[in-house]
């Protein structure tokens, strides 16, 4: 079993930068998939980015080039840095984890507010 913990939400100002962060217990992550997802109200919840065991990452052509996925994989732990924010990124972050054998984790999620 797989628990995943976020941090880092709050509410800031447009151009403000947030930094998100998952603690991830329970097994070694280095054979998951991690990945951060969003949900804003009304709508259904979407890739944000994606890191593959072998370190492919895919973002969300919203968030590219303002957003970065990393991992500390000493500290067993993933990051979004999120930089340049805009209201429209406003919604609840998941941190999530898959894993090939079908092992699907997620995080209890985030509130990240961002005003104009």
């Amino acid at each position: 079993q797989v628990q995943l913990v976020e941090s880092g939400g709050g509410l800031v100002q447009a151009g403000e930068s947030l930094r998100l962060s998952c603690a991830v217990s329970g097994r070694s992550f280095n054979a998951f998939n991690l990945a951060w997802y969003r949900q804003a109200p009304g709508k259904e919840r979407e890739l944000v980015a994606r890191m593959s065991p072998g370190r492919d990452i895919n973002y969300a052509d919203s968030v590219k080039g303002r957003f970065t996925i990393s991992t500390n994989r000493v500290r067993n732990s993933v990051y979004l840095q999120m930089n340049s924010l805009k209201p429209e990124d406003t919604a609840v972050y998941y941190c999530y984890a898959d894993h090939s054998s079908g092992a699907r984790f997620w995080g209890q999620g985030t509130q990240v507010t961002v005003s104009s």
